[in-house]
């Protein structure tokens, strides 16, 4: 029986040949998904580890906290007495205080350079002398700097850009631009600079102005002395250290960043093997359809077998063994081709940002994975068509075909999928009413797929029967398309489903991304009433003198910042917002159940409707507050809004938040200008800020293209992932409609005796697969839009203007795809059915 099942695998290596292709499609995928994962995570944990050698002990101020009871007071940094006190600890051969922050730094066409949130302002800390060297950076060309107005670039900052020593460059940290010297040039092993980032150093004392306060530090670095180890540095670095700092040392903190990168690429590779995963998915389909039509083609065969004593077990083993060898060449070659797609997707992503240096990884569960996830697929979507080629009776070797399904079959196989049709709808409506209902509408949507994928062959009848009136047109050649499309309709269902499967993701996806986008279009248009918003580049915190620059703008009619500061109010954390109270009205648009703007200042606030209920509050009502610097205070409620995305919380006017605050800064401006908003409003808006690279202005329509922007790449990445499982179909497709011709092949030699010339019979199994594609694609679009309504339900109770769009263009689109496909998935068929030579088909047993 092996050796049976072996020639029978060499006997019929064309028709093998699309299944095999299709597992390899799918194995490809996770092998590349996990080499490329792999890879990138290695490469990046080197250059962290990198990074901290020559570190043996890192001192921080410990965030964990302790107890129960919220402190709003920020945990301090470490002072200059701290970095003097453990350089005299025994065992410590070098202490060094470092501060950094965000430092947006301009190339030469007034661009930011770098990847946004990495690029890093940092101090060369060149001791208490100043005639030090830090041992973090090794100066390349030039020395560090040591005054205000000086700054050190990195190498690749430097290469990249074309700066050199003596160079002024412009930049900003907090929002003005300042314009330095470039006094040095050094080299790092720091990760976000190997990552594409930038790294500019300042003097010790400038850092500390921009990043903390003055003599404070955000971390100390220890280097151990020769004999001491590093956990017995720690012990005595601890004995002296004040409470809230921590003790780390350098092995740990190489380990966390490891595991901190490991978690990072963990969502990338979750996602492309979901992507994988449908993949293999639809190539089920196509694996079980496969085995189905050889077991199909082989009955007479098989039927001798029994009679000739094999047991029903051994002619399933016969089968699995074919799957088994199938999926093995697969597995093996979609392995080698998986490492092909990691390198390339790594070049890929190397060409739109910069990557750290490193070999490509293949991890041995990278190989495991792939060869049981290849073999596996094929052998358990074999085993039903293996089950059944077991099943032939003995008789049946006096026949060439086996006994059709039962009608009792079929009427079980319809109940079935109606009930998992019927309960998965029901899931998927009921979770559209719950705050929580992704995990039901999940499950739901889980069995309505399955479910229809088991009514297919019912409904392949009279959705191909609707396409009826326009085969006419065709002719023999389409009444023929017709009947062949619905003779088998569970080939024809399972050739489908691949198809109907990728469209309802592609479907759903995209009404989901269209809607939302028009949610946040319309929260925007109703909220914001400014014509501009005022940010930085990486929206952190924006410094007060960007808010004094655009108030002496003659332009300029009002505005008002966004300052975000932590409280505590009835025991629990509450942020506070603090604006403009005066020229809130004129830059807002809000919805006022209880009061309005006119009362908001001095100690009077306005508080979103959820806040409002959470404390049981309402016009009139007083509550205490205990500011970010612990002082205590009591505001009234003079109004109670409609929050949404945008607009929410304690908002309370600057006057009475700014003495309480550490440290002044906004997270965005408002500003409503006289001429409203236009393209020379806007450069004069820019200009007057010293067009700053690290400052956005934008108006409402840049917001919305920000945004469009983000959900259109987002689904362009989903378009191409999904691609793939299109792919597979196509390859179900064409191995479905080569099958069938095969087995159909005196049929076709009778209909060309009898008149068809081939002209007709490539038109006849072009139409044929056109309908079957289309049915699928009818199919899957429907689902589509349903997932992608109730989807929105979900998301329309946390974003209240969320509105229902149906992409009809779009649409359009995905049907003709589904119609190319089926053009395209006939070209070889065709040509191979009208070249069949007409009497030795009709010889063809």
């Amino acid at each position: 029986m092996f050796r049976t099942a072996l020639r029978n695998v060499l006997a019929h290596k064309a028709r093998l040949l699309m299944t095999t292709l299709a597992v390899m499609l799918g194995v490809a995928f996770v092998a590349g998904t996990m080499v490329f994962t792999s890879t990138l995570s290695d490469a990046y944990a080197k250059s962290a580890a990198k990074g901290f050698e020559g570190v043996d002990v890192v001192v921080r101020p410990d965030y964990s906290g302790g107890g129960e009871e919220f402190d709003p007071r920020a945990v301090p940094d470490l002072p200059e007495e701290l970095l003097d006190r453990l350089r005299r600890v025994s065992g410590v051969e070098s202490a060094t205080g470092s501060v950094s922050g965000f430092a947006a730094l301009a190339d030469k066409d007034g661009d930011l350079v770098g990847e946004g949130w990495s690029t890093q302002g940092a101090n060369y800390d060149a001791g208490p002398d100043g005639k030090k060297e830090d041992p973090r950076y090794d100066l390349r060309d030039g020395r560090a700097p040591t005054r205000s107005g000086e700054i050190a670039l990195d190498s690749k900052t430097a290469e990249r850009t074309g700066y050199g020593v003596g160079d002024t460059v412009r930049m900003s940290v907090d929002g003005p631009v300042r314009q330095e010297k470039v006094v040095g040039v050094f080299d790092t092993d720091d990760g976000g600079v190997a990552a594409g980032g930038t790294l500019v150093l300042f003097d010790t004392a400038t850092a500390q102005e921009m990043f903390s306060q003055p003599g404070r530090y955000s971390e100390i670095v220890l280097t151990a002395a020769d004999g001491v180890e590093q956990r017995e540095l720690v012990e005595r670095v601890e004995e002296v250290l004040p409470k809230q700092t921590l003790a780390t040392t350098g092995e740990e903190l190489a380990d966390e960043q490891a595991r901190m990168i490991e978690a990072s690429m963990d969502g990338m590779r979750t996602g492309l093997l979901v992507f994988a995963g449908i993949a293999l998915f639809v190539g089920i389909f196509i694996i079980a359809n496969t085995f189905t039509m050889l077991v199909a083609q082989r009955t007479k065969e098989l039927a001798l077998l029994r009679a000739v004593g094999a047991a029903r077990r051994q002619v399933t083993r016969s089968v699995l063994v074919e799957a088994l060898v199938v999926g093995t060449v697969a597995a093996l070659v979609g392995l080698l081709a998986g490492v092909g797609i990691g390198a390339v997707m790594r070049v890929l992503m190397g060409s739109f940002s910069t990557l750290p240096d490193g070999p490509l990884i293949v991890e041995p569960t990278t190989v495991v994975a792939s060869l049981v996830v290849g073999i596996g697929v094929t052998v358990v979507a074999a085993w039903l068509p293996a089950r059944r080629a077991a099943k032939v009776p003995p008789v049946a070797a006096m026949g060439s075909v086996h006994a059709p399904a039962t009608t009792r079959g079929l009427v079980v196989r319809n109940t079935v999928g109606a009930l998992l049709a019927g309960a998965g709808a029901a899931l998927v409506l009921y979770a559209t009413g719950l705050e929580d209902g992704e995990m039901p509408m999940g499950a739901g949507a889980g069995l309505l797929v399955i479910g229809v994928f088991v009514l297919t062959p019912l409904l392949s009848r009279p959705i191909i029967g609707a396409a009826a009136p326009v085969l006419r047109a065709f002719g023999v050649s389409g009444k023929l398309a017709r009947l062949n499309a619905v003779r088998n309709p569970r080939r024809t269902a399972a050739t489908a489903a691949a198809l109907m499967i990728g469209l309802t993701l592609i479907t759903g996806m995209t009404v989901i991304a269209g809607s939302v986008q028009k949610g946040v279009d319309k929260m925007a248009a109703e909220a914001l009433e400014a014509d501009y918003t005022v940010s930085m580049a990486n929206y952190s915190p924006l410094s007060p003198e960007v808010e004094q620059t655009l108030g002496k703008e003659e332009r300029v009619t009002a505005l008002s910042p966004l300052r975000n500061s932590p409280s505590r109010i009835d025991g629990g954390y509450e942020p506070l917002t603090g604006v403009n109270g005066e020229a809130l009205d004129e830059l807002l648009e809000l919805d006022f159940t209880q009061g309005s703007f006119a009362g908001l200042g001095g100690e009077s606030v306005i508080v979103d409707t959820d806040t409002a209920k959470e404390h049981g509050w309402k016009v009139g009502s007083s509550f205490e507050v205990v500011y970010e610097d612990g002082e205590r205070g009591e505001l009234t409620v003079s109004g109670v809004y409609e929050g949404n995305e945008m607009i929410r919380g304690i908002m309370l006017d600057t006057a009475t938040l700014d003495p309480h605050l550490e440290q002044v800064t906004s997270m965005q401006v408002m500003v409503k200008t006289a001429d409203g908003a236009s393209e020379s409003v806007k450069s004069s808006l820019e200009e007057a800020l010293g067009d700053n690279p690290a400052i956005l202005v934008q108006d409402k329509k840049d917001l919305s293209e920000s945004i469009a922007q983000m959900f259109t790449m987002m689904l362009n990445m989903l378009y191409g992932l999904l691609a793939m499982a299109v792919i597979v179909a196509v390859l179900g497709v064409v191995n479905t409609l080569a099958m069938s011709v095969f087995e159909r092949s005196q049929e076709i030699g009778m209909l060309r005796a009898i008149g068809l010339d081939r002209r007709g019979t490539k038109r006849m199994v072009r139409l044929e697969s056109l309908v079957i594609s289309l049915f699928g694609g009818v199919l899957g679009i429907g689902l589509g839009v349903f997932f992608g309504w109730a989807a929105g339900e979900l998301i329309s109770g946390s974003l209240a203007t969320y509105e229902l769009v149906l992409p009809w263009g779009r649409m359009g689109v995905f049907l003709a795809m589904a119609a190319l496909v089926g053009v395209l998935a006939a070209l070889w068929p065709a040509r191979r059915a009208a070249r069949l030579n007409m009497l030795e088909a009709i010889k063809t047993e």
